[in-house]
């Protein structure tokens, strides 16, 4: 059985300069070691400059873990070589399964970070029978392997966002690149500050940073200035999540407020269970929130009023044209105004300091894209229960 396990690493990893030399089972430790050596004739790789070299001596026994298999931790036992490098003077050999000083192989990292993704670090940790720490570790390898090995010049179109993290007021300002085909995370800073979105676009260099056609963010303002200073050629689209969630807010605060004063009034409460039939699209109401909402539009409120001016809202999406846009955006913004409702007065004022990027054509690709991809983000930090500092 042990030897058709080397043969079946023979087929699937096999190292060129290097033989499995022998197996063995530890029934103690349920491991599976496995000997390596040099092929006879094979030159040693320096670690530095990835060249032949000559050999200087060799160190001790060093154990790799790899991926287990019918349930045995599976060992590599392998006695490092160093070299006498011409270049880097005395250097420790590059064996092609290991990675500096990681006690785990590179197949193996590569295994646990995929399943990192789909269960959380503690479960995975327990289910290949290793520690939180490796798992760990095994991420942040595969990340610095992706960011070494990423092409950014093919970039056209952005989002920017931010996640919490931790307890309190912790956020971390994130990138995607949103193109059809191709959404990925990009780049992640710490805080949500000018400060800290500056250091992505020196990273991508003004060069990049000039090709960008679309940006999408929200209408946060040290965003949407550093979006206007560095790329100049793109068209920045506010996400429509962010406005509508806008609106919502302000209707709600516009509902609790007369709920509030109707009570104190002594008024049958009509407002009493309406927060979401006010809320929800109109096509996502259960039959119980459509007949509550219908009853609920026979009354002269300002909820109610609130209410119909944010479906109104709704209408700017289905535009193409920006000046037709512009225009429709105009005309609501002077109903809002007229409405006597402050907190819809005070969205209004906001639209109209935006009203360019809200006018924007902006393609359906993006809309909405960008609180997706964060959405997905946060569903896999969620079970990872790992995010407690932005290195993780």
């Amino acid at each position: 059985m042990l030897m058709q396990l080397i043969r079946l690493l023979n087929s699937c990893h096999r190292f060129p300069g290097f033989v499995y030399s022998a197996a063995r089972l530890n029934e103690g430790t349920k491991t599976i070691e496995i000997d390596v050596r040099p092929r006879i004739g094979s030159r040693p790789r320096c670690s530095g400059c990835e060249k032949p070299a000559a050999g200087y001596d060799q160190l001790p026994q060093r154990h790799f873990e790899f991926i287990p298999i019918w349930g045995y931790a599976v060992e590599l036992h392998y006695r490092m070589r160093r070299v006498q490098c011409r270049q880097c003077g005395v250097k420790v050999e590059q064996v092609p399964w290991g990675a500096g000083k990681h006690t785990l192989t590179k197949a193996y990292m590569m295994y646990l970070a995929h399943w990192a993704r789909k269960l959380s670090w503690q479960e995975t940790a327990r289910s290949f029978h290793t520690s939180w720490e490796k798992v760990c570790d095994a991420v942040e390898y595969v990340v610095q392997w992706g960011l070494a090995h990423r092409r950014l010049d093919e970039v056209r179109a952005i989002g920017v966002d931010e996640i919490a993290y931790g307890r309190g007021h912790n956020y971390l300002t994130l990138v995607y690149q949103i193109e059809s085909g191709c959404t990925r995370l990009l780049w992640v800073g710490k805080e949500r500050t000018e400060e800290s979105f500056a250091k992505f676009f020196e990273m991508i260099g003004p060069a990049l940073a000039q090709k960008i056609e679309f940006v999408c963010s929200d209408m946060w303002k040290p965003y949407l200035t550093l979006i206007a200073k560095h790329c100049t050629n793109a068209l920045n689209i506010l996400d429509r999540f962010h406005i509508v969630a806008k609106a919502n807010l302000a209707l709600d605060e516009v509902r609790a407020h007369e709920a509030r004063r109707m009570a104190q009034a002594g008024y049958e409460p009509a407002l009493k269970k309406s927060r979401w039939c006010l809320l929800k699209r109109p096509e996502n109401l259960t039959d119980k929130q459509r007949i509550r909402l219908r009853d609920l539009l026979r009354y002269n409120l300002q909820s109610v009023r609130a209410y119909l001016l944010k479906e109104e809202f709704q209408q700017l999406w289905e535009y193409e044209s920006p000046a037709w846009a512009g225009k429709f955006l105009d005309q609501w913004c002077t109903k809002a105004m007229r409405s006597r409702i402050d907190p819809l007065k005070k969205f209004a004022r906001t639209v109209r300091a935006q009203r360019n990027w809200c006018a924007a054509n902006s393609p359906n690709l993006y809309r909405g894209t960008l609180v997706s991809t964060t959405s997905w983000l946060k569903c896999t930090v969620k079970p990872a229960r790992a995010i407690r500092t932005p290195s993780s």
